[in-house]
């Protein structure tokens, strides 16, 4: 893990280096890290293509880190496109600079490098990190990063005997991800997957003593297809959603969306052997099945029998086992106080936005809109033209907080917001494919999920009491979900389809959570080592 550096409490900062030191107990000590991005050559699904290395690794390295760890982490991009990484779910309070999407960051060109900054400010969780440039994310690049309490944080559970990181997603093998993107650009869908990983194998194992308890940390990093995880004879525990602890319900299997995680305890419970562990599509014609072996270390039986079967039911069922998802009310958050200041279920919005994705065909080719505006990248990052006044960039009446029924455009869409306002949100999905929204900046209560239209009146099914939080939110086939979200972390923020097609080719926009009094207490300044292009080339920070 490199070096880690102490921040002692003082106004300035005395800085004391360690090396070699596994656990810094002094509150906000610093990380660095240098990782290195490259092409290399595996063999994922039995043959050989290649991938996205991170320091040679395939998925990339995971990064254990603690609550309020600041992160310093050059990345080198050596690969022959430009480049950039996305920390999905952290919340880079204040600094939307480190998001490291095309609207806020301009990309790393090739043979060169950027190093981010940024702290895992009051978190606590699962989370993972990914390339946002392209359709890179087909080729690999992701990995974990696992947020730990800080000692003096309870967490609502024994602390497991040791955990497991299960990265799970489909697949491609016949194409690299520049001729999958060459689908896209020509109007084409993406082609059927060819099969699941688990942290980047067809097969793997983990090893575990009997009856003792872990945690397995579920991350669906794919590029489109939901996935249901479970676990030969065993239970699963549900925990942690995304930084939320969660009324610790049990389950024979998880549906786990792209984009989303899910944290989960596994007791070793039963007869000493070995039992399939297995990642399964949902909701497709045809089932795309990985399977890991989970090894008692007292076992000298292989795994045997048929696979434990997916859930029999499929929309309906998938979108009641959300509604049981709750947040645990009593537990600590990542600071020594109650989940939050406030309760979410007592304020009334201040404005509600209804976001509706399409798929127009624009031009003759296949887009996907928000709104009726498919979003387009500009030359210039949203986030800089708007730090440097560069007139023509993006509009914020672009893209309207209300369903258009006018023909769908294209633009570098960005919507308005104030900060602190408290905004209702409907993600409402009127067509036969299963939607996934990600907002980043934030964690947001997910308070409703319902079959058909949504209509004012569905807010009486809303969960004002304890719905959890999280940062991905699926919504199923011509259904809706609804979520409260608090505007406190001012910035410009992707809110997008985490399902990468829909992403690629327009369903997303950015929301400018914005002050118009310039404060280094709401947002800090633009970083000195802000890469430039586009019309901000040749300016000054």
């Amino acid at each position: 893990m490199g070096r880690e550096v102490m921040l002692l409490p003082l106004i300035f900062g005395v800085l004391a280096i360690f090396d070699g030191v596994s656990l810094v107990k002094a509150d906000d000590p610093y990380r660095y890290y240098t990782w290195t991005v490259t092409y290399g050559n595996v063999f994922p699904l039995g043959v050989p293509q290649q991938v996205i290395l991170i320091n040679g690794q395939f998925p990339g390295p995971r990064l254990d880190v603690v609550t309020n760890d600041n992160i310093v982490l050059n990345l080198i991009n050596k690969l022959d496109q430009p480049f950039l990484l996305t920390w999905n779910g952290i919340k880079q309070r204040k600094n939307s600079w480190q998001d490291g999407v095309v609207g806020t960051n301009c990309p790393i060109p090739p043979n060169a490098n950027f190093t981010y900054k940024f702290q895992t400010k009051d978190q606590i969780g699962s989370y993972t990190y990914f390339p946002s440039t392209s359709m890179h994310r087909a080729a690999g690049g992701y990995g974990a990063i696992n947020v730990y309490e800080r000692p003096k944080i309870p967490i609502p559970f024994p602390n497991p005997e040791g955990d497991f990181t299960l990265l799970i997603g489909d697949w491609y093998k016949s194409t690299s991800h520049k001729t999958l993107q060459q689908y896209l650009d020509s109007g084409k869908p993406l082609p059927f997957p060819d099969g699941v990983l688990i942290n980047g194998q067809a097969h793997t194992t983990f090893n575990g003593d009997q009856g003792k308890t872990y945690m397995f940390r579920i991350s669906n990093v794919g590029l489109s297809t939901s996935l249901n995880f479970r676990i030969q004879g065993h239970t699963l525990k549900l925990v942690e959603v995304e930084g939320s602890h969660t009324v610790q319900n049990i389950y024979d299997s998880l549906d786990v969306h792209v984009g989303q995680s899910v944290a989960v305890l596994i007791t070793l419970n039963q007869p000493p052997k070995d039992y399939y562990i297995v990642a399964s599509t949902r909701f497709m014609r045809r089932v795309l099945t990985a399977t890991a072996v989970l090894h008692y270390t007292n076992s000298h039986s292989p795994a045997s029998g048929a696979l434990p079967p997916a859930p029999a039911g499929q929309f309906h069922w998938s979108m009641m086992q959300a509604r049981t998802y709750r947040w645990n009310l009593t537990a600590s958050a990542a600071r020594p106080n109650p989940q939050g200041s406030f309760h979410y279920g007592k304020i009334i919005p201040t404005k509600t936005i209804v976001l509706e994705n399409s798929a127009p065909l624009i031009n003759g080719k296949q887009r996907y809109a928000v709104n009726s505006v498919s979003y387009i990248n500009s030359d210039t990052p949203v986030k800089l033209a708007d730090y440097f006044n560069i007139p023509g960039v993006f509009s914020v009446n672009s893209i309207q907080a209300l369903p258009s029924n006018g023909p769908a455009t294209v633009a570098t869409s960005v919507m308005q917001a104030s900060l602190h306002d408290f905004v209702e949100i409907i993600f409402q999905n009127n067509e036969k494919t299963m939607q996934s929204w990600h907002l980043d900046g934030y964690d947001f209560w997910v308070v409703g999920y319902g079959s058909g239209q949504w209509t004012p009146a569905k807010r009486r099914m809303y969960n004002l009491v304890d719905a959890l939080t999280r940062h991905t939110a699926q919504v199923y086939p011509q259904s809706w979900t609804s979520i409260l979200v608090s505007l406190d972390n001012q910035g410009m923020w992707n809110m997008r389809s985490a399902v990468w097609d829909k992403q690629y080719l327009g369903q997303q926009f950015y929301l400018r959570v914005w002050n118009p009094v310039r404060s280094l207490a709401n947002e800090y300044d633009i970083p000195p080592n802000v890469l430039l292009c586009g019309r901000a080339l040749g300016r000054h920070s």
